[in-house]
């Protein structure tokens, strides 16, 4: 068997892709086809009063206007918690969340129909602020409370670790809220193949895509299929449904194909984001520059709806101390809601983040004790036998004393007068 591996080999798709052959999500056109469009809250917590889509029922060019009462299945969607309603019928917890869909002829007609929808809301008072949701009293997005998850990882005592230490770093760090920004949209087409319902997805879960649907439309999977069409970039955003449940449902009332593309601005707002957190850390170490001890409080906004917000989570607490040998650990991870956009599964999966915080924290105390940033990073960094926060043992390779050596070689390479220019062309 040929190996590829060292070799150049040519991707499987690159031929289709720079000959313009890949057919993506919004490419597809069928005869016949419908367009969708969603009815998406204005307000970021509210009860639900009255939707009255008698006008939009009567644009010339509409076909139907669905609300949550036409859902043939369950109502209820969600990766890891099923909170989330594909059209919403009680409440609305952010601004975007999903009211009806409209059917039309065409894309024009589904526009114009969606401005002619009128909701009525009793407005609820929102809470933007993580800690603040945390908080007894606060207003509740959830029947359940605000904390969703905690996540803890003890190990070793850390308040004598404190006390013993020669420096100890306190700092608060805050990662923002950001969007996947990929260069395509949330799109897909469906229709039928006899009794199968299909739908054609920009998906990066297909499998778990058709689960959703046929369990929102009371069918056995049998009666679903989805298709993955290319992929115009996902980054972890297109893990959670978009346009999926809402195909499905068109085609199974209309029987006939229907096609739905987000706008920029919708994709935006429905659909999920990088976590924000607030991270608390306080981390001690001796005059040598050895590590021993650290303790965090993640606070990590899921926004109105799970998503991914709980592993995410889990995955920051458990890379909370970093690389780096610690003996004695204090880690709580809250995974909290609020009336801020959902949060969900971005590249990295709360490392980013986490690591932003426990490399500042190296920093400081390389400063504090007159160390360099390397030196500090090279007494404490993982090897074999290395145990970490969660009192695993590191039996394989562990390359990253080696990796940040050959690094800080070819930095002083380049970084040497007349180096820097000559290695920029080598690598152009």
């Amino acid at each position: 068997m040929p190996t590829v591996i060292g070799q150049r080999v040519v991707r499987l798709d690159a031929r289709q892709k720079v000959t313009g052959q890949s057919i993506y999500a919004g490419d597809k056109c069928l005869p016949g086809m419908l367009w969708l469009k969603v009815v998406r809250s204005n307000v970021p917590h509210a009860i639900i009063k009255r939707i009255d889509v008698k006008e939009a029922c009567e644009l010339p060019g509409v076909v139907a206007v669905f609300t949550a009462k036409d859902i043939p299945g369950i109502n209820q969607i969600g990766i890891v918690v099923k909170d989330e309603c594909v059209l919403a019928y009680d409440k609305v917890r952010q601004i975007g969340d999903p009211l009806t869909l409209i059917v039309a002829e065409d894309e024009g007609a589904a526009q114009r129909a969606a401005g002619l929808v009128k909701v009525e809301y009793e407005e609820l008072p929102p809470v933007f602020d993580p800690i603040e949701a945390m908080q007894e009293g606060a207003p509740k997005i959830h029947e359940k409370g605000n904390i969703l998850t905690v996540t803890r990882i003890k190990r070793g005592d850390i308040d004598k670790a404190l006390k013993e230490a020669d420096v100890v770093v306190s700092r608060t760090y805050k990662t923002p809220l950001l969007e996947h920004c990929y260069i395509e949209t949330e799109a897909g087409v469906g229709w039928l193949e006899g009794d199968t319902i299909v739908v054609m997805v920009s998906t990066q879960n297909p499998h778990y895509d058709r689960k959703e649907i046929a369990r929102v439309l009371g069918l056995p999977l049998n009666r679903v299929k989805v298709i993955q069409a290319y992929t115009g970039g996902g980054f972890g955003g297109k893990l959670d449904v978009s346009v999926q449940c809402y195909l499905g449902l068109a085609v199974y009332k209309l029987k006939r194909p229907v096609k739905m593309v987000y706008d920029r601005q919708e994709s935006f707002i429905a659909t999920p984001k990088r976590h924000p957190f607030i991270m608390h850390y306080t981390t001690a170490a001796d005059r040598t520059g050895k590590l021993l001890g650290v303790r965090v409080q993640i606070i990590g906004d899921t926004g109105a709806y799970a998503s991914y917000g709980p592993p995410t989570l889990k995955r920051a607490a458990v890379h909370a101390t970093g690389p780096y040998e610690v003996p004695n650990v204090d880690i709580e991870a809250y995974c909290v809601y609020t009336n801020n956009p959902r949060a969900g599964a971005f590249r990295g999966f709360g490392v980013p983040q986490i690591a932003f915080a426990h490399e500042s924290q190296m920093d400081i105390l390389a400063r504090e004790l007159g160390l360099s940033p390397l030196e500090m990073r090279l007494r404490n960094a993982f090897k074999v036998g290395s145990i970490t926060a969660t009192r695993q043992e590191l039996k394989g390779s562990v390359g990253i004393r080696e990796t940040m050596l050959k690094a800080w070689e070819k930095a002083k390479e380049v970084m040497t007068e007349g180096k820097i220019e000559s290695w920029l062309k080598s690598e152009a």
